[in-house]
């Protein structure tokens, strides 16, 4: 910055030493940045080239930031001219920028240089991706990049030219680059770097080139290559101004997807398949070879290089992963500052002084004064305006209270009855703006011996913490209401004219006590004013850190004498005037500007917050008006006032002799209290009248600083280091500036009282001399308890502190202040913070405050509303986590707003030392405020864990901060141990976790098959037989229905018209030359008796059928490609299809999307030749090829299995077995006919064993929901197979019909089984729901069971109707990820509920095998289902003919044990477990229970997760959550979740997911993307395909509402 003029290599050898000495000091952090600067430029001076000009960066730019706003960050600070250029041009404060309650420029200082060394070391985190329609409240043009327009008057504005709007991508990229585009981005972040300043860039080249950052000398951290690698691979953005995410057309669920464009062939290298398959990205390699495909895999990268920032050590929280997994204790750091000084001696106040006219009431003092001094003012009220409304006289206090005393007690009820009674209890509900009301009924309660509870106005029904109020209410036992008739008027009324019924609020009734309602008393009617005794006065509402409201109860005596205490510290005279700008009902406001005022004639101006609002000078004008001697203030009025004072130049201070700063004993007091003494040291301020204290509504006054003597030296000011009171212990900070905390005193403990200091938590131990604790107080001036509350009041009001051997010290009672603090040199008392304001992380503590002031030292400011930050904790995970939620400023932009949030994270990573959870932004007035305008942090706290903030912007970073995660598992090394060794049937000491289904016996006897008629199995091995066989023996018997979606049938055939119908098709396909036998032929057909017919067509003719599902017309882009793969995989010689389909596949839409001048020969079998083949084929030998089953596994794995035709006749004799299916039976099949169960019902069962099939296509339950139940009611059916899409959409759609379906007649206590046909793990939740909800219906509990197949065997087990019932077991899910079963209880915590797949069909064969060791596995031991029998599939058909897959999964053995037996893998996790239940042969039955897909499962810090159990957690999170899905990209964990609620939801399920993810799986989730609903896809057989979904979202494809990238 400042060689810019200077050639450094030539300056004398001297000044060069001093440059690399200042260098040195910066690097060891002995000196701040600016510091640094200022010292450098000083050094540079006379060197430097006179004609220095100004940096062109601040020409002709709208106004800077005025100078009482923090050091101006950036490229300026050092630079005379630019500083030149500010102070000539400093535009119009207002309240809105700088709060300096908050301020301090060491601490800004602090903060800048923290930042600046981020700076050095800095990555770019990756920006959220929102859409369009996402941005709340965002500028006109969502794409100008911040700032390109000058700024609102009280904003400091950037101080860098923009140039030409670009695109958010161009944004992130410059970011990225670091180039000076990007605005604040690089300004705001750059302290002392020297930039080259850019020309604003033409609109075409979208990104400048990155300049070169000049690091500073000490500069030792380089980005890792992998960054700079990154940085070199940016995509483009497309055509300039886009929106930050393109849109592309979602598929609409309607339209079942069954394949991504991309997927991949099994059999097929992954390369391979992804050139010759899809249109490839521009994929290009970065770093370690991971393809950025997108914008999003660009973001995930970012945030990847984020994560490989090495952390700071964490603290040695692990917990080991055993069996318990209980949170190891952490173990204590020894290099822990710990506290070394003696134990505390108890400090005591100055004794109460004795006068001898002190009054033995407070309600004596008002008689006396009332009697003796009545035209004495007692109160002067302001109006809106802040001229003095009216004067309240005590002659006039004392008759308003007395009438409004006499009506309490004698006028409110019937002639006879008496309302209230002394000692009731009596709500007081009067605004601010209206004092004198308040004093009169708070006076007039006194004397009429009822206790006042002042409470706030409510303004609605929702208020902020109206419930809590109600519940102080409540125990106090409060029946009545006191209130004016104009507040009266205002408050929210039901229609019919009567007050609301607040939230939580007990019924009360309300008295107005306007002077025109009150009845004068009788001339003998005098209030009785007893001594003060310890009967309660009045009480005190306060809010805990929970959000819980209580009263303080406070007794005669202990009123009156922290009135005298007052009167003595405060040495307040008779006749004195007090300017308040407190409220009055409560805290100091009350005690000083209502009770103590009246006991020494006091006159009181009151200023109420409204006046405040519009005239912040107002009280600085009273004092200068009335000549007050005392103030009473926060620091916010300071502030205000200080902001304001220009526009004053006559005012005058010089009358105050106590400027008392109630929040004084807030640690960032101490600069507001500074600069407002700056400015008003000129208008007669003294500097030792500012007096801080410290209070609490318990222990009330805890210490006030007595007005010290002109000239005194002011008291010394401690400088702490903030690591050493997150520890609990006193430092004086000297090594790093950055991190320290300067506390003024409070004063001096109160006259006549005993303070001590003990531990916060835990027994009430006194601390040693250096150490943090809690202030206790002994005091008759001080709260009795808590109301109605005696359980929490001993803890609080009763506590006797202890000492280390832990006797107590005495027996006099302390009070529980709830301030953090320490007593100091001289006795002086310091406080650090407040017991609500404590966020306990990792052992450590740190101040609410504290971290608030760090977020508002961070520039600019103009991104959030200063006062309007909270910041609180939430639990998650075993340990607090700090969340900050601000108020965004409707003119922030979103790079603006997140450029803000990054840096307050840094900040408070470098000067606190602890990691943020949670950062978020939501719009202007939306978060709960207190009625004096602060937030009210527990209902913040509250929005946030229910997901109701709304915020427009979130930044969530578990990474950084949760540093107890498990260990990762190491996984052990495979091989086969001497464990395994084998005996029997026992491995290691355990049963072999195998079962098998019942014998496929096979019948020889003919009369045995002619009564069960049956075709003889030995004669006809081939289903083309059996077809044949049964159209000679039984011509008419129909087969097949099929139902449209009025449930008529619109189809059926019986086995002779389906034997003619196979003819023609086969004479059709013999007639065509170039189609020969053995060839494949595509079936592309809707469900229906067409596909069967065809099907045994190419079975007649030798050809080998494929079915293929056919494209949907709406969506031919996305699902058109999938046939053609199929098609081109099989190598079909032709295609057999209808006339409408034949059309649409020839048609321009088809062009558009495949090359369909390359079909295959095409047949339409509408309307062919009544034609006979020749012959009909019969193959040579059952092991020939049957047909070829394509599907897209939920991997996005596309796979052929060729299934042979002895599987065929073997399946289908199983299932006839286990069904008991024959002739005279009647079944409804609501599947897809296409592959796997679902075609082999549809297709072939009712050809083998001669039982009806009622079909019922599943998309017509889309238009018509009741078909299917209907159906199964209307037919008397007793078995139906469907799928899970299906019952879902039951359940969904006829949940709440069911006293409908019963009124029109539907009952289905007919059905004994319906079988979930499915490849996955049973869906408990859904078919429990789908019992529950039709049982009404006559649906038995025990119908609904589930089957399981996969590819390698399309039925393993089926629910048939001999078997015993499924069994559920428990079983523990952290044992599950280490791939072991543990069962539990139900409703053991952790615990997943598992239901048995179904019986094992007969002739099958199952084994739990290690999936590396593949060695069998015992009893109840996670591992992969391998299965023999007749029917498994006999291969892969693939084009490569990749046989390494084949062995692998089709005929593999296991390494010891049985090594003759030949299996295939299913590629499931499960187990086998021996159930107390019996099967039809009498032995114990063996349950087989699937977990999930091998391909599936997610590999994460060693442990085996199963996506649908993360998915199970994150639906709970959020009622606005339908769908999820998850998946893991370079070790990241993305959630999609689907979006049902409004837009404004969508950022509200980001800490949810994060939150749910973490408690219940121990994982952090890495990316959150929210979607609209039918963005996931899901299959034909209601399956997520997760894998689509993935490439989807690296495509950038996916529209999404939000992107959310932890940190």
């Amino acid at each position: 910055m400042a060689e810019r003029g200077v050639d450094v290599s030539a300056l004398p050898q001297e000044v060069r030493e001093q440059l690399a000495e200042l260098d040195l000091e910066l690097s060891e952090g002995d000196i701040t940045q600016k510091g640094y600067e200022k010292k450098r430029a000083k050094v540079l001076a006379p060197y430097l080239t006179q004609n220095l000009a100004p940096p062109p960066a601040y020409d002709a730019q709208s106004p800077g930031p005025s100078s009482a706003s923090a050091p101006e960050p950036g490229p300026s600070n050092s630079s005379s001219s630019s500083s030149r250029h500010r102070r000539t041009r400093r535009p119009h404060r207002s309240s809105g920028t700088r709060d300096e309650r908050y301020r301090s420029d060491i601490h800004t200082e602090a903060v800048q240089a923290a930042l600046a060394k981020h700076k050095e070391e800095k990555m770019a985190l990756p920006m959220p991706t929102k859409r369009r329609s996402a941005y709340v409240q965002s500028p006109v043009d969502n794409c100008t990049p911040p700032d390109s327009s000058s700024s609102s008057d009280d904003e400091a504005v950037s101080s860098e030219s923009t140039g030409p709007q670009q695109s958010p991508d161009t944004w992130i990229n410059s970011s990225l680059h670091g180039s000076s585009t990007s605005s604040s981005a690089s300004s705001t972040l750059s302290h002392g770097e020297s930039r080259p300043t850019q020309a604003p860039q033409p609109q075409s080249q979208q990104v400048p080139p990155p300049p070169t950052p000049a690091h500073p000398p000490h500069s030792h951290s380089q980005p890792s290559a992998l960054a700079e690698a990154f940085a070199q691979a940016r995509i483009d953005p497309v055509g300039g101004v886009g929106p930050p995410d393109v849109p592309s057309q979602a598929q609409a669920r309607g339209s079942r997807v069954d394949l991504p464009p991309n997927a991949v062939v099994r059999g097929m290298s992954r390369g391979q398949s992804r050139s010759s398959m899809m249109e490839t990205a521009d994929v290009r390699r970065v770093g370690r070879g991971v393809p950025v495909s997108s914008r999003v895999s660009t973001k995930i990268q970012q945030l990847l290089n984020t994560l490989k920032r090495p952390k700071r050590p964490p603290l040695s929280e692990y917990f080991m992963d055993d069996q318990e997994e209980i949170v190891e204790v952490p173990q204590a750091d020894p290099n822990t500052p710990k506290p070394e000084g003696r134990q505390i001696i108890p400090v005591k106040g100055e004794p109460l002084g004795v006068v001898s006219n002190w009054p033995p009431a407070l309600q004596a003092a008002l008689a006396r004064w009332g009697a003796t001094q009545g035209k004495s003012p007692a109160l002067t009220a302001l109006d809106i305006t802040g001229k003095p409304l009216y004067t309240l006289t005590f002659g006039k206090l004392w008759s308003r209270s007395v009438k409004l005393a006499y009506t309490l007690l004698n006028k409110l009820g019937t002639k006879n009855e008496q309302i209230l009674k002394p000692g009731d209890r009596v709500a007081l509900v009067y605004p601010n703006s209206d004092p004198g009301m308040f004093w009169v009924a708070f006076y007039g309660c006194l004397l009429a011996e009822v206790i006042p509870v002042p409470i706030e106005v409510p303004l609605s029904r929702k208020d902020a913490g109206s419930s809590q109020v109600g519940f102080l209410l409540g125990s106090c036992g409060v029946g009545l209401a006191l209130t004016s008739e104009i507040c009266l008027k205002g408050l929210p009324k039901t229609p019919t004219g009567e007050i609301l019924q607040f939230k939580g609020w007990p019924r009360l009734k309300w008295v107005v006590t306007d002077s025109k309602y009150l009845t004068k008393p009788s001339k003998d009617w005098q209030p009785h004013i007893p001594t003060a005794n310890t009967d309660t006065a009045y009480i005190e509402y306060k809010a805990s850190k929970e959000g819980t409201v209580m009263g303080v109860a406070v007794s005669k005596v202990a009123m009156l004498t922290h009135c005298q205490a007052l009167s003595q510290a405060c040495n307040y005279c008779e006749g004195e005037t007090l300017v308040n700008v407190l409220d009055f009902k409560k805290d100091m406001g009350l005690w000083h500007g209502v009770l103590t005022s009246v006991m020494n004639r006091i006159h009181t101006i009151s200023v109420p917050y409204a006046v405040m609002k519009a005239c912040p000078l107002s009280w600085v004008q009273r004092v200068h008006i009335h000549k007050a001697r005392v103030a009473l203030v926060k620091c916010r009025d300071l502030h205000w006032a200080m902001m304001a004072h220009r526009d004053q130049r006559d005012t005058s201070l010089a009358s105050l002799r106590m400027l008392i700063v109630a929040d004084g004993a807030n640690p960032w007091s101490v600069s507001s209290c500074d600069a407002f003494l700056n400015v008003f040291q000129a208008h007669g301020l003294k500097p030792e009248v500012i007096c801080p204290c410290a209070t609490s509504p318990e222990a009330m006054t805890v210490a006030i600083r007595r007005p010290g003597v002109p000239g005194a030296p002011l008291p010394a000011r401690a400088i702490l280091s903030m690591t050493g009171l997150s520890h609990g212990v006193i430092r004086v900070n000297t090594e790093d500036k950055n991190s320290a905390l300067t506390v003024q005193d409070v004063g001096h403990v109160m006259p006549g009282a005993l303070m001590c200091i003990v531990k916060p938590d835990g027994p009430p131990m006194l601390c040693k001399t250096d150490e943090i604790g809690e202030i206790v107080v002994n005091s008759r001036a001080g709260g009795n308890m808590y109301y109605g509350l005696h359980g929490v009041t001993k803890n609080t009001f009763e506590v006797i502190p202890v000492n280390a051997s832990g006797t107590p010290i005495g027996e006099i009672p302390f009070v529980r202040s709830g301030l953090l603090g320490f007593v100091g040199p001289g006795s002086l008392i310091f406080v650090v913070g407040k017991n609500e304001g404590l966020l306990l992380v990792s052992g450590r503590r740190h101040n609410a405050d504290d971290l608030v002031a760090t977020a508002l030292a961070v520039e600019p400011v103009k991104t959030v509303y200063r006062g309007r930050i909270a910041v609180f904790s939430v639990t998650v995970f075993y340990d607090e986590r700090i969340v900050i939620v601000a108020e965004q400023r409707p003119d922030a932009s979103e790079e603006d707003s997140f450029q803000w949030m990054s840096r307050v994270l840094q900040a408070i990573d470098s000067i606190h030392q602890v990691g943020l959870y949670c950062l978020a932004l939501v719009p202007a007035n939306t978060l709960p405020k207190t009625p004096l305008g602060g937030i009210h942090i527990s209902d913040t706290k509250q929005l946030f864990l229910e997901g109701a903030l709304h915020p427009c912007n979130i930044l969530m970073c578990p990474h950084t901060c949760v540093t107890n995660m498990p260990k990762p598992r190491q996984k052990q090394p495979v091989g086969v141990g001497p464990a395994s060794i084998m005996v029997g049937n026992l491995v290691a000491g355990k049963r072999i976790a195998q079962a098998a289904g019942r014998d496929l016996g096979l019948i020889e006897d003919q009369d045995l098959v002619r009564k069960l008629c049956m075709w003889p199995t030995m004669m006809h091995q081939f289903l083309t037989e059996a077809l044949q066989w049964r159209a000679q023996t039984d011509p008419d018997h129909t087969l097949y229905v099929l139902l449209n979606a009025k449930g008529v049938a619109v189809c059926t055939a019986t086995c002779v018209q389906l034997h003619k119908r196979a003819e023609k098709i086969a004479a059709a396909l013999m007639e065509r030359s170039g189609i020969n036998i053995g060839e494949n032929v595509v079936l592309l057909y809707p469900p229906g008796i067409d596909l069967i017919a065809a099907f045994y067509g190419c079975l007649y003719a030798g050809c080998i059928p494929v079915t293929v599902r056919p494209p949907h017309p709406q969506n031919l882009s996305a699902t058109l490609p999938t046939v053609r793969m199929i098609i081109d995989v099989s190598k079909a010689a032709c295609i057999l299809t209808t006339q409408v389909l034949t059309k649409i596949l020839r048609s321009k839409e088809a062009a558009a999307t495949v090359n369909i001048k390359t079909w295959p020969i095409i047949i339409d079998t509408d309307d062919l030749p009544r034609k006979r083949p020749p012959t009909i084929y019969k193959p040579p030998n059952a092991e020939m090829i049957a047909y070829l089953d394509f599907s897209v596994s939920t991997t996005g794995m596309l796979t052929g299995v060729k299934i042979s035709h002895a599987a065929v006749s073997a399946l289908c004799r199983s299932i006839k077995l286990q069904c008991e299916l024959y002739s005279s039976r009647q079944i409804t099949i609501c599947l897809d006919p296409y592959c796997g169960l679902g075609f082999v019902l549809w297709c072939l069962a009712s050809v083998y064993s001669g039982h009806q099939s009622i079909l019922i296509p599943p998309m017509e339950l889309e238009s018509s929901l009741t078909l299917w139940l209907g159906t199964l009611s209307q037919y008397r059916i007793r078995d139906t197979f469907c799928s899970y899409s299906v019952m879902e959409l039951c359940t969904k759609g006829l949940g709440g019909q069911t006293d409908m379906l019963k009124a029109r007649g539907v009952n289905l206590s007919c059905v004994r089984s319906c079988v979930v046909v499915a490849e996955e793990r049973p869906r408990l939740a859904l078919t429990h729901s789908f019992s529950k909800l039709f049982k009404d219906l006559g649906l038995s509990m025990r119908a609904v069971s589930t089957a399981f197949g996969s590819r390698v065997n399309l039925a393993i087990c089926l629910q048939g109707t001999t078997g015993p019932d499924p069994s559920t077991v428990y079983v523990d899910m952290k044992s599950l990820r280490h791939d072991r079963v543990r069962l539990v209880e139900r409703g053991a915590p952790q615990s997943l509920p598992l239901v048995e797949s179904g019986t094992i069909l007969p002739g099958v064969r199952v084994i739990i095998v290690n999936p590396e060791t593949r060695g069998p596995l015992g009893d109840s031991h996670l591992g992969e289902i391998w299965v023999n029998s007749p029917h498994n599939a006999t291969g892969y058909y693939t084009i490569y003919g990749e046989e390494n897959l084949q062995a692998d999964h089709f005929n593999t053995k296991l390494s010891f044990g049985d090594p003759q037996t030949l299996w295939a893998r299913t590629g499931y996790l499960g187990f086998v477990k021996r159930t107390e239940l019996t099967d039809s042969s009498g032995d114990r039955h063996d349950a087989l229970f699937v977990v999930g897909s091998l391909d599936e499962t997610l590999e994460l810090r060693g442990l085996r997760y199963h996506p649908i159990d993360i998915e199970t957690s994150v639906s709970r999170a959020h009622r606005s959550i339908g769908e999820s899905a998850v998946f893991t990209w370079t070790n990241l964990l993305v959630v999609v979740a689907e979006l049902c609620g409004s837009e404004q939801d969508a950022l509200d399920l980001v800490p949810l997911v994060t939150n749910v993810v973490l408690e219940e799986h121990h994982l952090i989730v890495g990316v959150v993307v929210i979607v609209d609903p039918g963005v996931i896809p899901i299959n034909s057989r209601g399956e997520k395909q997760r894998m689509h979904l993935r490439d989807s979202f690296l495509a950038d494809q996916l529209d999404p509402i939000y992107v959310a990238y932890n940190m």
